[in-house]
This record gives C-alpha cells, structure tokens and sequence, in this order.
C-alpha cells in the first residue's frame, strides 16, 4: 500500500498557494524568546524551505529552561481549545496540508490539538501529521505523566511521522534498547509508517546516528557527535525532515539532507562558543548543506 508520501511524490508536492512543491504547515510547539528551539526552530527552517508556516504557542519562555529558570507563560486550557477549535471551523483550515507538534504544556492542549487534527483530517484525508514526542532525554522524562499518557493515546495513533529521541521511543514503547536492532523493534510497535529516531546507535566511533524506520526497511545516517552542541537539534530535525517529504524527496534523501543540515549547523555554531544554533547565520546551511553524512542500510527487525 502506498503512503501519503509516496502519493505526494508521484503528485509531484503541494498544489496550494505555497507553491508547486511546497505546503502549508501547522506548528504546535513552544515558543522561546531567545533560542532557537520549539516553534523558533521548526518555523524558520521551514519557512527558510518555502513553506508558509501557522504557529501555534504551547508555553512561552524567555529562554531555554537549560540556561536556567525563567517565567513561563502557558495559554488557559480553555482559551488553547478554543484556538483548535477556530482553526478546525475556519475556511482557511483547507490551506493547511500538514502538522508537526511538538512540546506540551498540559493534557488539555494535547487532546485539544488531536482534535484538531482529526477535524483537519476529515477536510483532508492527505493531511500529514508528524509528532516529535517532546517528553524527555538522557533518562530524564520532561512532562507529568498525565501529559506523556495523552501523547501516547491521543497523538500517536494520528501520526504519519513519529520523531522520537531513543529515549522517548523506550518510553513509549516500554522496550528497553541496546542496539539498533533493538531501536527497530521499538520503533515498528508504535504502529506509525514512519519512526525517525534521533540519538541512534552509530556504528562509526566517535559519532552519532538518525534511524529511520519504515515498515520493511531501516536506514542510519550518521555524523561526528559535536561535544557541547546547543539545543534544538531534535526540533530543528523534525522539521526538516518532515520538509522535504512534503517536497517530495525520498525517505532516504530526506534523512541525509535533514541531518546533514542539522550537523553543519550543529557544529558550525558550537565551533563560535554560542549556546544557541545560528540558524539566521547558518541559513546556507538549511537548503543546501555541504556535511557528508555516513548512510547506511540495515537489516530488519531481530527475532524476540
């Protein structure tokens, strides 16, 4: 059977007022005031792609919470319902052609944000919806348990795209990993066409790895891991991957391009000392990046 992606493919992209091959996407993350994670990152870097981008603010902050505390301003659940529920009943909801969520700030906002995709869906059953499960990294879980069990139940039956860290995809799965054969297993349980796990297992020392998982086949790219590298790296590659599926690229092109863009940056910035990826500065680096990047096919799941 064929997916949205192969279709949109064989289509040749978006159709819409975006352009030939570019669409209009629907972000729901949370949005910093200085930094370049959540919305700050997916939004430029798909804007920066050509696409024309809605957001949608979960939480905001002045910063990322790794700088330090800071106030956090988090939108009334009932006034958050009430904006899904003004997109989902308006007639510009026929522009938008995907959606990539992010973190969360409550349980309300996640079931809010299923329901408007869903509503999206039923206008547009091409809808694309990826899921960067924001939950946590480095054993350490982000949100109440409240708000992981809603992602899980409400969102990921929904995804096209889930863009898990290993980490979140133990978690949500409930599988342990010691390898990338492990990852696939995981990864095929979510019952999502396409899993990209970032923080893979590489197989090159020194490095680390983007998994993509599909349902008879996995693909590793890997780079050199960047010591001391700012945050957003997991944002900025959902966005870009989920951007140049929407262009029409292969799973495998999307990957390497995705995470060579990610790379450069990445490293780009950690070699001026900023705690924060210079994605103005490094915007070369969005559309055409010059990193190689190791590609790798792997065998299917392992036997249990």
């Amino acid at each position: 059977m064929k997916s949205i992606f192969d279709q949109r493919r064989e289509r040749g992209g978006g159709t819409r007022e975006a352009g030939p091959d570019r669409a209009t996407v629907l972000s729901i993350s949370s949005h910093v005031v200085r930094g370049a994670v959540g919305n700050r990152a997916v939004v430029f870097a798909l804007e920066s792609l050509g696409h024309q981008v809605w957001s949608v603010p979960t939480i905001t902050l002045p910063w990322h919470p790794g700088h330090g505390a800071g106030t956090q301003i988090v939108p009334d659940d009932t006034a958050f319902e009430a904006v899904c529920r003004d997109l989902a009943g308006s007639p510009f909801a026929l522009e938008i052609e995907a959606v990539i969520t992010g973190y969360f700030a409550s349980k309300a906002q996640v079931e809010a944000s299923a329901g408007l995709i869903a509503a999206l869906r039923r206008t547009n059953p091409d809808l694309v919806y990826c899921l960067d499960p924001v939950l946590g990294d480095e054993g350490r879980l982000y949100r109440p348990p409240e708000v992981l069990a809603a992602i899980r139940e409400s969102l990921m039956p929904l995804a096209n795209l889930a863009t898990p860290n290993r980490f979140e995809l133990e978690f949500l799965t409930g599988l342990g990993a010691h390898d990338n054969g492990d990852l696939i297993d995981a990864a095929r349980t979510l019952g999502c066409p396409q899993v990209l796990v970032t923080s893979a297992f590489a197989m090159l020392s020194g490095s680390i790895g983007n998994l993509l998982v599909g349902e008879r086949s996995a693909e590793l790219a890997e780079h050199r891991l960047i010591a001391n590298g700012p945050n957003g790296g997991g944002d900025l590659t959902a966005a870009l991957y989920l951007a140049r599926l929407l262009e029409g690229q292969s799973p495998e092109k999307a990957l390497r391009l995705a995470t060579a863009s990610v790379f450069e940056i990445v490293a780009r910035t950690a070699r001026t000392g900023h705690n924060e990826m210079a994605l103005q500065k490094e915007a070369a680096s969005l559309s055409h990046p010059m990193a190689m990047v190791q590609m790798r096919t792997l065998a299917g799941a392992k036997k249990r």
